[in-house]
């Protein structure tokens, strides 16, 4: 039975290309997620909603990493059905990181026979050293397996190669209320000190970490950090606390990752002193970045996750992919973890796109799109080296979803926007009226002012929205802070949060997301597809958590 239909490789082409037929004996690391009790489902999601929202008794009643085991437990006898057919057909080496998933290690050989296809070996054309094994063609399975395993994991979709934009620095004077910062950084970057002023983060700063209070950071793609780089880091921005990773989940070969950095510089940057876990695979992989997250016990898992990466949901080729994706995110929020993914750095157009034409329908992001995630958006000052009003940065992510439909924590807001931004819409055949709209909030990520960040002991100008979402994820790791010092809960999934406190956000109400292209969506008052309900004010929304 064909499982995925069309879900081999994604649409790279730009990106990768076809070197040979993987050698038979090269190792392949599948992994099996099995498909889910329909009422356990429903359960799932019930739960997630219910300990989402502030309006709801059960808010914050977040449930154990066995609780939320429990509700993603296959139907009896599925696992082993699935275990005994790997052992039968050779597979020696099979693990169960998670409840639904079976890991399968095996060969090319073994792997192209049990699946029903054929391996490739692919190249990166931007990093010559990174290969991938992918099948070339859909996968099946036999009836009495397909109809017990969702999808299998780890074989199909080559992920864009990410890199941060880095900006050539011009030392332009900056007005003299632009605080300086960070020694041996340009005058015109944007540090700590300019989002904790923007933010409102700065009286923050003094205040200890909450016991049980955990925040962290994913990276991928061979994005490893150093600890020199953080050193420098934080004693050249004055950051009296480590800045340093306190649990590091997956391998970490001391790199100097302009990425990795970035994220684990500016999350710590803004929630000083929490401690900081990063979660590393060589792959851009979310199948795998689940299993290793749900693998945390509750006294390990962050409370707030920091994602950087994604690719279009065209890109994804399967929904049956994004659906187990989101199945994944729903566990985690029903957990009392909040998921902050980037929005993209290529406008309304995506990486699929062809904005630079003016042509052709807008692509949504994946996970940015997911309902089930919070999506961060991308701003620049409006003036530059004025920290006030913020315009929206014309290659922040931002659209609305080709798959998922408006979840209701968003009805009236997209509504409102549709209404307030008529006359600027852009043609309908572009983009789906119909769909989740996205980011749901926004923080400084373009390149008016990039951000100082210090690689190989140099302070490098970086800009993207892989900017944007630690900075915003650190504030929410600072509001998590004030609820746990207060003996409360963590704030969990962040959406129904957000929407229902629109007005303690900056708004953000000129600019567009048209990227290279013709067309985008523009800056409006109140929500809007280019950078949510605006950039956070740690001190309004601190009196509301």
């Amino acid at each position: 039975m064909t499982m995925e239909h069309g879900a081999h490789t994604s649409d790279h082409s730009d990106q990768w290309k076809t070197v040979s037929r993987t050698a038979t004996a090269t190792p392949i690391k599948a992994l099996f997620m099995l498909k889910h009790q329909p009422e356990k489902m429903i359960e799932l999601e019930e739960t997630f909603w219910a300990v989402s929202d502030p309006k709801n008794a059960r808010y914050g009643n977040h449930l154990t990493r066995d609780g939320v085991s429990d509700l993603l437990m296959p139907a009896e006898g599925n696992t082993e059905t699935v275990a005994a057919w790997l052992k039968e057909n050779g597979v020696k080496d099979i693990s169960f990181p998670n409840v639904d998933m079976i890991e399968a290690n095996m060969d090319a050989g073994l792997a192209e026979s049990l699946l029903s296809t054929k391996f490739y070996d692919f190249q990166s054309l931007k990093k010559n050293s990174v290969l991938l094994r992918r099948i070339g063609e859909p996968y099946s399975l036999p009836s009495n397996i397909a109809s017990v395993v969702q999808l299998v994991g780890n074989i199909a979709r080559l992920p864009a190669i990410r890199g941060a934009t880095i900006v050539p620095t011009s030392d332009e004077q900056m007005p003299t209320a632009w605080p300086a910062g960070c020694d041996k950084c340009s005058a015109e970057f944007v540090t700590p000190a300019v989002l904790g002023q923007r933010y409102g983060a700065t009286d923050a700063w003094t205040i200890a970490a909450a016991k049980g209070n955990r925040m962290g950071t994913a990276e991928f793609q061979g994005q490893n950090w150093n600890q020199a780089d953080l050193d420098t880091f934080g004693s050249s921005c004055h950051i009296t606390q480590n800045v340093t990773v306190t649990k590091q989940v997956g391998p970490n070969k001391s790199g100097a990752g302009v990425e990795s950095l970035l994220d684990l510089e500016y999350i710590s940057g803004i929630a000083r002193g929490i401690p900081l876990t990063n979660v590393y695979n060589s792959q851009y992989n979310l199948e795998d970045w689940a299993k290793q997250l749900a693998a945390l016990t509750d006294d390990e898992i962050p409370l707030i996750m920091s994602v950087s990466y994604g690719n279009d949901e065209k890109q994804q080729k399967s929904t049956a992919f994004m659906e187990a994706c989101n199945t994944q995110f729903m566990g985690f929020g029903a957990r009392g973890v909040s998921i902050l993914f980037a929005s993209g750095d290529q406008g309304v157009y995506g990486r699929s796109g062809t904005g630079f034409l003016g042509k052709g329908p807008f692509n949504p992001d994946f996970p940015a799109a997911s309902p089930y995630i919070t999506a961060v958006g991308g701003t620049d000052f409006a003036a530059k080296g004025v920290i006030g009003d913020e315009t929206a940065w014309k290659d922040g992510g931002g659209g609305f979803s080709n798959t998922f439909a408006i979840p209701s924590y968003q009805t009236d807001a997209v509504a409102t926007y549709k209404t307030t931004a008529a006359s600027s819409l852009p043609e309908q055949k572009l983009w789906n009226n119909t769909g989740r709209g996205y980011p749901d909030i926004s923080a400084l990520g373009g390149q008016v002012n990039p951000y100082g960040v210090f690689v190989s002991g140099r302070c490098e100008g970086v800009a993207g929205t892989s900017a944007s979402c630690p900075v915003a994820a650190g504030v929410f790791a600072l509001l998590n802070n004030v609820r746990l010092t207060a003996g409360g809960k963590p704030l969990g999934f962040l959406n129904p949060f957000i929407y229902q406190n629109a007005a303690a956000f900056q708004d953000v109400t000129s600019g567009d997301n048209r990227g290279s292209g013709k067309h985008g969506f523009t800056a409006v008052k109140g929500w809007d597809p280019a950078t949510g309900v605006g950039t956070p004010n740690y001190d309004a929304l601190s009196k509301l958590v």
